[in-house]
Parts: C-alpha cells; structure tokens; sequence
C-alpha cells in the first residue's frame, strides 16, 4: 500500500474513534443527572459587587446564562466567546466562586505556565476575604508540592485548582468536583480536554475562547452545547490595531519603542523555528538597550 493512502487510512480511523467517543461522551451528559447549584448567597453579591468595572451588556448576559445553566439538574456545557480583554475571565471568575459556594471543587485549566499563573493571582486577589483554598499546579512545582496538592484535592482540602494540563496527565481524584473552567480551549489537544470531562460526568463544563476551533464552534451552533457570545468592548477600552506591512527592521524598531515609552510590554511572534536565532539577533541589533 502507499505510505501516503497508509497514513490517511489511519488518520481516518483515528478520527472516527475520536468521533465515536465524544458522541458517547455527549450523550451520556445529556442523559445525566447532574448537580444543581442554589441561588447566589450573600457573600456572592458581595465579591461581584467588588468588581472594579462596569460591566458590559454582553457580559452581563453571558453570566446570568452561566449561572441559570449551573442552578439546572443538568450538566453544563457552556461556551464563553469573545474577544481578548472583554471580560471572559470576569464570568469564570463568578462561576467559580458561585460554585465552591456551593461547597463544590473547581478545576481551571489554562494552555500555558504564564496564564495559568495570571489565573491564579486574579482568583487570589478576588478571592482573598473568603475562606477559599486555592492552588496553582504547574511546571514551577516540584514533586513533593504537586503531590500534597493532589492529595489536598482527594481528601477536599483544597476548593479550587488552576493548572496546565499536568492535572490531567496524573488524573487527580476530586473530594467533590463541580465544576471544570477551561481558558483558551483551541490551544488544548481533543485528548486532554475530554479526558478532564471524563473525570465525573455530570460535572459542569465552562469553556472560554476568543478563537473557538470549528470543531468547538459547530457543537454550539448545532446545539451540542450552549454559547455566550461577549461582543462589546469595555468602556473606555480602544480598539485593537492589526496592521500587515513588509517586513521591515526600521518598522519593528519603531513599533517596539512606541508601546514601551508609554510603559507597555510587547510579545513578538515569530512563524518559523528555523530562523528564529536570526530574528532574535536582529531584535538585539536594533534594540541594543532593551531586555
């Protein structure tokens, strides 16, 4: 047989054992029971009312749905869309704190070390007058951290985890877990996000993107799952700029040095491993002064 009709031969196998799955998967959610959150308590009103922003329609909406979704006899499955910087976060964190309210356990698993600990220092923060544990589990931890945290988990010591997908590699036990947050979903493999679901099938599943996949964008248009959509800007926030021009070090230089004079940070992106030595010598080049 052709290497080539080989390969897709098994490509095609492998997606029809991944489709089978979800199917089941979805189904068996459908037909669940799962665990009723009670209305909003005091302390509830009081954290949201804490909140330092006023908050958008789109996102007011976003976090009613989330919240009449999580108060219902059936599992969640909620997809929060938006743009960068308009206040998916803001709708996790009440969803969390709603749940360990509730004396539930919550998972937020985050795509990379550097969000997972943003996550973690917001919840920290938001969460500091509340007798809340939480946790982040990450590269950063050694063995012996990881392990107590996966044991502050089984014996319901700990209310609320944020983590890469470690804690899906070491399939952790929950004391009680109620709800999954999972933050920029399209960075993850299908592998690892159905495998968290799988931890207990009537947990409630909160899924954010400011790019769903189609894969994730067709299941809630077809109605496979709910969806938010948080389509407008904060007040006062300005638009983001994309401009497509030739690649040009004078350009790069100016850009750079504009965003850090008005006490900015920039993230450079580049598309090609191979070159990428070289690009980094330029940046040095032009920006000699600049770490």
């Amino acid at each position: 047989m052709d290497p080539s009709q080989n390969l897709k031969s098994k490509v095609r196998e492998g997606v029809k054992d991944i489709a089978g799955e979800l199917i089941n998967l979805y189904a068996n959610r459908n037909q669940t029971k799962g665990y009723a959150f009670p209305p909003d308590t005091e302390w509830q009103g009081q954290m949201e009312d804490a909140f330092p922003y006023d908050e958008t329609p789109d996102q007011l909406s976003a976090i009613l749905e989330t919240k009449a979704d999580m108060e219902k006899a059936k599992p969640m499955d909620r997809l929060i869309c938006g743009d960068v910087g308009f206040g998916k976060t803001e709708v996790a964190i009440r969803a969390v704190f709603k749940a360990v309210m509730s004396g539930k356990q919550v998972a937020v698993l985050a795509p990379t070390t550097v969000l997972s600990q943003q996550l973690y220092d917001i919840m920290q923060q938001r969460f500091a007058p509340y007798p809340i544990k939480i946790s982040v589990l990450n590269r950063f931890r050694s063995t012996k951290e990881s392990n107590q945290i996966y044991d502050d988990l089984k014996k319901g010591n700990l209310d609320v985890v944020v983590s890469t997908h470690r804690v899906i590699m070491k399939t952790p036990e929950f004391f009680d877990l109620g709800l999954v947050v999972i933050d920029e979903e399209h960075k993850f493999g299908v592998a690892h996000k159905e495998k968290l679901k799988q931890f207990k099938t009537s947990v409630d599943v909160l899924t954010m993107s400011a790019t769903p996949i189609p894969r994730t964008l067709y299941m809630s248009l077809s109605g496979a799952r709910d969806m938010s959509l948080i389509e407008t800007a904060p007040r006062n926030r300005f638009p983001i700029e994309t401009k497509l021009e030739p690649y040009s070090k004078d350009t790069i230089k100016n850009a750079i040095l504009h965003e850090l004079e008005r006490g900015g940070q920039v993230y450079f992106v580049h598309n090609r491993i191979e070159s990428l030595n070289k690009i980094y010598k330029d940046l040095v080049e032009i920006l000699p002064d600049i770490r």
